[in-house]
């Protein structure tokens, strides 16, 4: 079992930069595919960014391909999205989830696979 809790959210202008952190408890960490998907009012949660168990292989939305980088720390039980050149349209609810042992990487971007989630943070772009 998992239980990620974010932290990193804030209010920053168009251009700048934030990290997210995702620390998860339980030993399952290292076993499991993460991703990061992010909700704005009034629609459905959106894929963002995922990373396979071992941190070797990453998958992007075409949306922050090329300005946010997903990266985990197993030792540490961590998850991280650093989010760069942020656009006015990156503003949401970002939440963490952790896949369950086994999941077919080509179903990552899929949140309903997910088993645990996090309670997400705000981030808000200004123009």
């Amino acid at each position: 079992q998992v239980q990620p809790v974010e932290s990193g959210g804030g209010s920053v202008q168009a251009g700048e930069s934030l990290r997210l952190s995702c620390a998860a408890s339980g030993r399952a960490f290292s076993n499991s595919a993460m991703g990061w998907f992010r909700r704005t009012p009034g629609k459905e949660r959106e894929f963002v960014c995922a990373i396979s168990r071992s941190g070797e292989i990453t998958r992007y939305a075409d949306s922050v391909n090329g300005r946010f980088t997903i990266s985990r720390d197993n030792a540490q039980n961590t998850l991280y999205l650093q989010m760069d050149s942020l656009k006015s349209e990156d503003t949401a609810v970002y939440y963490c989830a952790a896949a369950p042992t086994g999941l077919p990487w080509e179903i990552v971007t899929t949140a309903s696979i997910y088993s645990y989630w996090g309670q997400g943070t705000q981030v808000t772009v200004s123009a």
